[in-house]
């Protein structure tokens, strides 16, 4: 990962220079102790990672996060400074910063943090080559599918889940339950399982691993985009949006706990979106 700072203390920008140098954890490629000066730097060396202090002069943080956020929306944004007031740190947040290093810098703060934010890039780039491939690829089955299976495979392509292993069990259960004018409300998940294997149980694990991949998958749309059209149409139908959102704190680092996926709603909103009236 190619890293830039932003810094007017030239002794914060040698430690972190360092920091980053001794624990592996990129390279750095430039650094400036003015804003508007960065701003040109950045667009012409286009870096992965930014680290920027909140007050820089000519141009503050959130200033520099705002405008290259318009046309580098992959660029991830570390934030820097001594400041505590919970309103700068807000706003830090709405621009586009993911994650802040309080002042005095500490190694193991910044290295913490850089890791986890490589880490999110890496799989959001996973995440795109796995739509490229779907995207490109012709699923003939499809051509034999009813309208309901077609309706099951788009939606699961829209949140990641489509190659799966439990993919195939939730285009079974999905597919019966609309088939047979079925719901969840009225039965129970191993019992309709049960009309396809002796082993629910196996058979409910797949699903229920496939649908807490989407779930992660859904948390890093909302992170990347939060106006995303998929997050926005599925992080509360498929999901609970309150379990979403403790995904992707989790994501961010904020958070220990990851969000929890509750099969039945999945599958209940499975069945309402393949039977909502196309537009």
């Amino acid at each position: 990962m190619n890293i830039y700072i932003v810094e007017d203390d030239i002794n914060v920008i040698k430690i972190l220079k360092k920091i980053i140098k001794d624990r592996n954890l990129g390279n750095l490629i430039g650094y400036s102790t003015d804003g508007l000066e960065a701003l040109e730097d950045i667009k012409a060396c286009n870096p992965n990672i930014i680290l920027v202090d909140l007050f820089i002069p000519t141009k503050n943080g959130i200033s520099i996060v705002d405008e290259l956020k318009k046309d580098y929306k992959s660029m991830e944004f570390i934030m820097i400074s001594q400041v505590t007031s919970k309103d700068m740190i807000a706003k830090a947040y709405e621009s586009g910063v993911e994650y802040y290093i309080n002042k005095p810098v500490n190694a193991i703060e910044v290295e913490n943090i850089i890791r986890k934010v490589i880490k999110r890039m890496e799989m959001n780039e996973t995440l795109n080559k796995i739509e490229k491939i779907f995207n490109k690829k012709e699923i003939k089955s499809e051509i034999n599918d009813s309208d309901n299976n077609q309706e099951i495979k788009k939606i699961m392509h829209e949140i990641g889940i489509i190659g799966e292993a439990g993919s195939e069990d939730i285009i079974k259960v999905i597919s019966y339950l609309i088939k047979e004018n079925k719901d969840l409300n009225n039965n129970t998940i191993k019992e309709i399982c049960l009309e396809f294997t002796d082993n629910a149980k196996s058979m409910i694990q797949r699903i229920r691993r496939t649908a807490a991949t989407g779930l992660s998958n859904i948390a890093s749309l909302g992170i990347e985009d939060y106006t995303n059209p998929i997050f926005t149409r599925y992080s509360n139908g498929l999901y609970s949006f309150k379990e979403v959102k403790k995904e992707m704190d989790y994501q961010r680092g904020k958070s220990k706990k990851r969000g929890k996926m509750n099969l039945k709603k999945f599958i209940n909103g499975m069945v309402f979106y393949c039977n909502s009236p196309k537009i």
